[in-house]
């Protein structure tokens, strides 16, 4: 079995910079992290090569720093990694990313389930998943909570939807969303740090690709643009009270109104 996990690697702080020009954020130069909800992805499909023997492969795009995060992922125990990485790439909105990573899916090779975290913590939109999967043509589910069943052909799964939990059987192959929290991602391990130090990671560009139309990639590719993104503005204004709890509820309540919050 062959699991591909989508990774990403996000901004390690809130303070950075937005070119004003094309509206994205400015990455270099910034501290990077693994991308939290991925670290979820990663767990799933490791539990499932425990249980399975599954190979677990990790793809990410982004500049060749992006690399590190690819590193970290055989430190947790994955087999393979991937790395699309192209200045054509750059600027990408959520449709232009998918379908970029898409075209990453067919040069790693026949793939029976692709993982990916609930969404990213720098565009938060959970639209990069489903996207890909409809690109490539397979069924795909979101909102993943538990993994009831994995099954020679398919994966049961557990949904948690807004008003209600639902369990869906999906054929391989397919592409699933995970919740944060369906298991508790392990730590880096040192020996796989040593293991794993000097193995070689692809770097792949869109010269790679099946599609070489730069007009599908990177700004040419996206059809939405950011007409205006900055940081919020820090809030360091703060009082301090005393009194008794009584006196304290009235006076939090009657600041509460002030600033219509409630």
């Amino acid at each position: 079995m062959e699991i591909l996990v989508c990774i990403k690697q996000v901004p390690g702080t809130s303070e950075v910079e937005v070119d004003e020009k094309t509206g994205v954020l400015k990455r270099d130069g910034i501290d990077s992290k693994l991308n939290p909800y991925d670290l979820y992805a990663i767990e799933t499909a490791l539990k499932m090569k425990e249980e399975k023997g599954a190979k677990v492969n990790v793809i990410t795009m982004g500049p060749p720093q992006a690399a590190e995060i690819i590193q970290e992922a055989f430190m947790m125990g994955a087999d393979n990694g991937a790395l699309l990485t192209d200045r054509k790439f750059a600027g990408a909105d959520v449709l232009a990313t998918a379908y970029t990573l898409s075209q990453g899916v067919k040069k790693m090779g026949n793939i029976d389930l692709i993982i990916c975290g609930k969404q990213t913590t720098d565009g938060d939109t959970a639209q990069v998943g489903p996207e890909m999967a409809e690109f490539l043509g397979i069924p795909h589910v979101a909102n993943v909570r538990r993994i009831v069943e994995l099954k020679e052909e398919s994966i049961v799964v557990e949904m948690d939807m807004p008003n209600t939990i639902e369990v869906a059987d999906v054929k391989f192959p397919c592409l699933i969303t995970v919740e944060k929290g369906i298991f508790q991602p392990r730590l880096p391990s040192f020996k796989l740090k040593m293991a794993t130090k000097d193995k070689e990671i692809p770097f792949y560009s869109m010269n790679d690709f099946e599609d070489q139309n730069e007009k599908n990639y990177g700004l040419n590719g996206s059809p939405t643009q950011v007409l205006k993104i900055f940081p919020p503005e820090a809030n360091t204004d703060h009082e301090m009270w005393e009194g008794t709890g009584e006196d304290l509820a009235d006076r939090l309540l009657t600041k509460l109104k002030e600033l219509k919050f409630v």
